[in-house]
């Protein structure tokens, strides 16, 4: 035990005297929390749209207008030319071109009829999809308003309607923030202390002190403690920063669950990931090759945790590896502890998985760590 309190020592001193090291273990997961929740929103605005107007009407300018007005549109070309449009759109200045024909206020009074044209551009599916449903929405509003404005309504309506009201469970407000921030909160804490944890032995490697370690009567158990504890505890400081300064402070989270609970996954998470870390080191043999294999898992860890894309839309493989990442299960009882509020019962499955992964990782690192002498 006191050879675990020496190596603890030791690795502590190592860690507060690099100077390189302490502002990317504390300034940058606080820099980059509060810039990247601001980047990743999923709300699609200053959708780009040229306006062909044939009719010059009062009805296509009030359509116009009430297009720019929604908030989601921004009118780049307004003229007779489809033509000069579609070369908006193929230099990338437009995503949506609308064409109004002419005769389109008289054929609407006239013969309650008019079909307007809309062509988006699908280079980029997701912001052509959004918008052209955005765009279609407005022009059935804009239908509504006139046809409550020119038909005659009914003193009583005899015509059963039925009224449906909507209400948002655990983020009334639709607040993208309060679903983004406990995520990238988990990925930053993830690439901090694997990233770290993943040079920690080849560093050894290639300072040459593994091998004076090697000869003393230290245990392989106590050396893997003696790498893992310092940035289990890193790990939980940088969380905790995450959660209270810049998730309370700055973006108002106040987690609706219990704080202990997420604090007690968070401890067997670190483990789990940790040895993920040292299990890296131990088959690399310099910090480059320790680096290029940490950031391959970290690819695969973010993009398929379901931060940015949800798992249930993902094809059956890819929910395969989803299921074999841990930052999956962290990332789901973060959304779950912080916005729902809930408990032991909900996530008890991702105790059990997180577990098996600390397990996995952690004995594998042991068993492969080669102590000589």
């Amino acid at each position: 035990m006191r050879m675990l309190i020496y190596l603890l020592q030791k690795e502590f001193k190592q860690i507060f005297r690099n100077k390189a090291l302490l502002p990317m273990i504390f300034a940058m997961p606080i820099i980059q929390l509060l810039v990247m929740p601001l980047a990743a929103d999923y709300e699609i605005k200053n959708i780009n749209i040229s306006v062909i107007d044939h009719d010059h009407s009062t009805f296509s300018t009030g359509l116009t207008q009430k297009i720019v007005a929604s908030g989601y549109f921004k009118l780049v070309d307004y003229g007779n030319s489809y033509k000069n449009s579609l070369d908006l759109i193929e230099k990338n200045l437009s995503d949506v071109i609308l064409e109004i024909p002419r005769g389109f206020e008289k054929n609407l009074q006239k013969e309650n009829n008019q079909k307007v044209f809309i062509a988006v551009n699908a280079i980029n599916g997701t912001k052509a999809s959004i918008g052209g449903a955005y765009l279609g929405r407005i022009i059935n509003d804009f239908n509504a308003d006139i046809r409550s404005e020119y038909l005659p309504q009914p003193k009583q309506n005899t015509i059963p309607v039925i009224k449906i009201s909507s209400s948002n469970w655990f983020n009334p407000f639709m607040n993208y923030t309060f679903f983004m921030v406990p995520g990238i909160l988990v990925v930053l804490v993830t690439m901090v202390c694997a990233y770290l944890c993943s040079l920690n032995i080849v560093k050894e490697k290639e300072i040459g002190t593994i091998e004076q370690i090697n000869v003393t009567p230290i245990k392989k158990h106590y050396f893997i403690l003696g790498k893992l504890i310092p940035f289990w505890v890193i790990g939980m400081f940088v969380f905790t920063i995450g959660l209270f300064v810049v998730g309370r402070l700055v973006y108002g989270i106040i987690p609706l669950g219990s704080i202990a609970l997420i604090y007690a996954y968070l401890s067997i998470y670190l483990v789990a990931l940790l040895g993920l870390g040292l299990l890296i080191s131990t088959y690399s043999e310099t910090q480059q090759q320790a680096m290029s294999v940490a950031f391959f898992f970290m690819m695969i860890f973010l993009l398929m945790s379901g931060l940015f894309t949800p798992i249930e839309s993902m094809p059956e493989w890819a929910k395969t590896i989803a299921a074999l990442n841990p930052v999956t299960y962290f990332i789901e009882v973060m959304r779950m502890v912080v916005l729902k509020g809930s408990g032991i019962k909900d996530i008890k499955m991702h105790f059990v998985y997180m577990i098996g992964f600390g397990l996995l990782f952690n004995i594998w690192a042991i068993l492969n760590y080669k102590k000589t002498g």
